[in-house]
């Protein structure tokens, strides 16, 4: 990726460190994790912050150059922006997704946390969130979870301002989980907006317990 992106937020660079920060743990009070209650003793916005500030601070000392929000993960992406901007690391790579809208209000016990939405409304909302939270564009912008079902690699609308994006500087991709990732992954190597595929980057769940999704990502990478 050599084109530059307006703000603060370098591009993403697939060369750069192969390792990253997820923040969905540090951005909200009732992330469903083991023990994340005694993790997290106080789970005030002030208190929140003060520890994924520490957390950030922790990543970057060990080399950590990438770093992954999402509009659900609370305010993960304000607690990010503010940190790049405090501390000034120019250097640090920014993604964050789309489609998951965050509703609890700060309640752990709150009966929905979040609500997936993968329409043109929801990421026309969103994209200006994150930009606000940010302070600059990310250099990855995925679609959160994409499924087959949601319908969201079949719509044009969302499709042609995902291409907008990526034209302008933006990387645009989907991140993927559950037992379909490999279809999703494979049916998102057909996208095309005027001919070309807007889509170049994908997150997906992949370890020993879940290898499910590997052949798809091979494909993925040869592509």
């Amino acid at each position: 990726m050599t084109s530059s992106l307006s703000g603060s937020v370098r591009p993403f660079d697939p060369a750069s460190p192969r390792l990253g920060l997820g923040l969905a743990a540090l951005g909200r009070p009732g992330y469903i994790n083991l023990g994340h209650a005694r993790d997290l003793p106080d789970r005030s916005v002030g208190g929140m912050r003060a520890q994924a500030w520490a957390v950030l601070d922790e990543a970057y000392a060990a080399g950590v150059r990438y770093f992954d929000a999402a509009r659900s993960y609370g305010l993960a992406e304000e607690f990010l922006g503010g940190w790049v901007q405090a501390r000034g690391h120019r250097d640090a790579v920014l993604g964050s997704k789309w489609g998951y809208t965050y509703v609890a209000d700060w309640q752990p016990d709150a009966p929905v946390h979040e609500v997936k939405t993968h329409d043109r409304a929801t990421l026309d909302r969103q994209w200006p969130q994150t930009l606000s939270a940010l302070g600059a564009a990310p250099a990855l912008y995925l679609i959160h979870s994409a499924t087959l079902e949601s319908g969201v690699l079949e719509n044009p609308a969302v499709l042609a301002r995902l291409a907008e994006l990526a034209a302008g500087g933006v990387r645009v991709g989907l991140s993927t989980s559950g037992p379909a990732q490999a279809d999703t992954i494979r049916r998102a190597l057909e996208v095309r907006v005027d001919g070309v595929n807007p889509l170049s980057a994908v997150q997906a769940t992949w370890n020993l317990l879940d290898p499910s999704a590997g052949a798809a990502l091979a494909g993925a990478h040869a592509t």
